[in-house]
């Protein structure tokens, strides 16, 4: 059987020049405080930074800039909870085509806002009784358009892999040797994406997937050898990282290249989003919060050399976001 990788390192600086006229080269930040309370060296690659406020931009744009002028012509259709939502709303806009994007009728308001001012249409879906997936595939075959999955997609793994080219020149800048990089994970193409970036020059680095209970799929699949799923009856606040099953793609690039998966709790999400608000003064959406979560709370393994998490977005609904802060459950 083929065991070639999805995307190699030439895959992801490709992606490199391609974004660079549209991206933003997101900073990797330290503070005194965080490492002091864990007791070790933190850097921080802060995505909420970025075009549209998450990570996903980058893949976006890595993939619909590879269109074609007929296939831009006809436009493009995605599913998303919101942040890669926004991302191809963003791409196909300084780009020039028609963008449509299926989400779930409960996604926060902010992202459903966001996406709509960036001239998508949104055709909404219930995310526990129907397949954004199905309902996309559909909509693109009859409307001739390209399907854009969130993670799925060797452009949109390699876009996501451009942080992790950053992350190894901004350690560099900063004097810092990495020992471990924690990446939040949903479908893992941010993950996968940063892992063969790094793996392919730092092959000692370590890297760690982190979910929200309940949602650890990526997790559980790398303990089991195969892809688990997420039970139906799973919650979390962690909207963004709320994938079925880890991805066909990703999840082969995940079990050879991460080192585990690490699982934090609600609560423990909404503690570091506390804390990077109070103390890091960064606005954090709940899915972007997981890796700070597990170093907070002393769930990730020693290391010799720097710890870099990757804090992926910044789209909370403000309602929500106030009720955390302010200390509610």
């Amino acid at each position: 059987m083929d065991q070639s990788p999805v995307i190699t390192i030439a895959d992801i600086v490709d992606a490199a020049r391609i974004i660079a006229p549209a991206a933003v080269r997101t900073p990797l930040l330290e503070n005194d405080a965080l490492n002091d309370r864990v007791g070790r060296r933190v850097l921080l690659k802060f995505e909420g930074a970025q075009r549209t406020g998450s990570f996903k931009f980058r893949g976006a744009y890595n993939r619909l800039a590879r269109l074609d002028d007929r296939e831009r012509a006809a436009g493009v259709v995605a599913w998303s909870s919101g942040n890669h939502a926004q991302g191809v709303a963003a791409a196909a806009k300084l780009l020039g085509m028609p963008a449509t994007i299926v989400m779930p009728a409960d996604a926060p308001a902010i992202k459903l806002a966001n996406t709509r001012a960036l001239g998508a249409e949104i055709v909404t879906y219930d995310r526990h009784r129907e397949s954004r997936e199905d309902i996309a595939t559909a909509l693109s075959q009859e409307r001739g358009a390209t399907l854009v999955p969130s993670f799925d997609d060797p452009f949109i793994i390699a876009g996501q892999g451009t942080a992790g080219l950053e992350i190894l020149d901004q350690a560099v800048e900063a004097g810092a040797d990495i020992g471990q990089i924690l990446v939040c994970c949903g479908g893992g193409g941010l993950t996968a994406g940063i892992a063969a970036a790094v793996k392919a020059s730092a092959p000692g680095v370590d890297l760690y997937a982190v979910e929200p209970a309940g949602f650890d799929d990526t997790a559980r699949s790398l303990a089991s050898g195969g892809r688990e799923t997420v039970s139906p009856d799973a919650r979390s606040i962690c909207d963004a990282l709320m994938a079925p099953s880890p991805g066909a793609m990703t999840f082969p690039i995940n079990q050879a290249l991460l080192s585990g998966g690490l699982v934090v709790s609600d609560d423990q999400v909404r503690d570091a989003m506390r804390f990077a608000f109070s103390t890091l003064k960064l606005v954090v959406e709940p899915g972007g919060a997981v890796a700070l979560a597990a170093i907070l709370n002393g769930l990730v393994p020693s290391c010799d050399g720097a710890s870099v998490v990757v804090m992926s977005g910044s789209n909370v609904d403000p309602a929500a976001y106030a009720a955390i802060i302010g200390g509610a459950d």
